[in-house]
């Protein structure tokens, strides 16, 4: 088979998926819709912390900052605003704040970069939780509700722009100045790189989507609180997610945290006192026996698939 071949049928088949996945809503339970919505949510945080952190090596946990300030845009204006454009200010708001973060501590080098993001969230956090009870005497907000299928159908769309951007950028020059960035800072400086700035904009492009999926989101749980919205976890579990399906190719992200999110559904729901302990499991052996995640995992089985053709031919 040729290479056009080749790319034909793969591009064939991801159209067929797509439309199958685009059909979802009219023929699926509503349970297995909402666990989609959740899947989605999961694979565009995992893919856009993948697109700035895994070429840069720079290993960023303000996720749930960025996932939090879309989520408090859509509080804020969900009365105000049509749902799309409160997606959109969201991911604006997101990348607003990610621009001002990236000026001030992408000059930073390691465990301080790590430290700072991390202790956004929890800044974050705790002023808006000190605002909402002291200046507007609340300790929530209600969301106004959207229907299942216009949130699965936006998450698709979110999800489709992110996936289509973060393999331009792979394939581009500034996914090669990105890589050498990992590499090597200063050899990247010396070709003639802007290093920082390089940084600064696929670190805010990263939380443009992060912040639109938590926009999107909110309007599933119709109330929130800082808690709710600034919620930690949401900094690590896409980091895991990531690594666990394997970051040297787009699709490792994104099997990692659709396993990792259907995985989370049936610990909960069987063992609900004791699924973080085996989520750490899962990952420490992860970590020890499948370093390159499950993408290395698949080359290698790929390899010797086609080792063991040759030896018979």
């Amino acid at each position: 088979m040729s290479d056009l071949s080749k790319r034909s049928y793969r591009a064939g088949l991801l159209l067929l998926f797509l439309v199958l996945l685009a059909a979802m809503p009219f023929y699926s339970p509503v349970y297995k819709l909402i666990l989609m919505t959740r899947i989605f949510m999961y694979i565009i945080l995992a893919v856009s912390w993948t697109m700035f952190s895994a070429p840069t090596g720079k290993i960023s946990l303000a996720t749930a900052a960025f996932f939090g300030a879309g989520v408090y845009a859509s509080a804020i204006l969900g009365f105000k605003l049509p749902v799309l454009a409160i997606v959109m200010v969201g991911g604006v708001v997101s990348f607003c704040l990610a621009l001002l973060v990236g000026f001030l501590t992408l000059r930073l080098k390691g465990i301080y970069f790590v430290m700072f993001t991390f202790g956004l969230v929890e800044i974050l956090l705790h002023f808006i939780l000190w605002w909402e009870v002291t200046i507007t005497g609340t300790t929530g907000r209600v969301v106004p509700p959207v229907s299942n299928r216009e949130v699965f159908y936006i998450l698709l769309v979110i999800l489709l722009v992110l996936s289509f951007l973060s393999y331009f950028i792979r394939q581009s020059r500034y996914g090669l100045a990105l890589q050498s960035i990992g590499d090597s800072e200063e050899a990247a400086a010396h070709t003639g790189i802007d290093v920082t700035r390089m940084k600064i904009i696929v670190f805010a492009l990263s939380a443009f989507f992060m912040g639109a999926a938590g926009a999107i989101m909110a309007t599933r749980w119709t109330y929130i609180d800082p808690r709710i919205a600034f919620n930690p976890t949401l900094s690590f579990l896409p980091v895991l997610m990531a690594i666990f399906g394997g970051m040297s190719a787009l699709y490792g992200p994104i099997i990692g945290a659709a396993i990792f999110t259907y995985l989370e559904e049936f610990l909960i729901t069987r063992f609900p006192y004791h699924y973080m302990l085996i989520f750490g499991i899962i990952m420490v052996f992860s970590i020890l026996y499948m370093p390159d995640g499950l993408v290395g995992v698949f080359n290698k089985m790929w390899r010797y698939i086609r080792e063991k053709r040759h030896a018979h031919t």
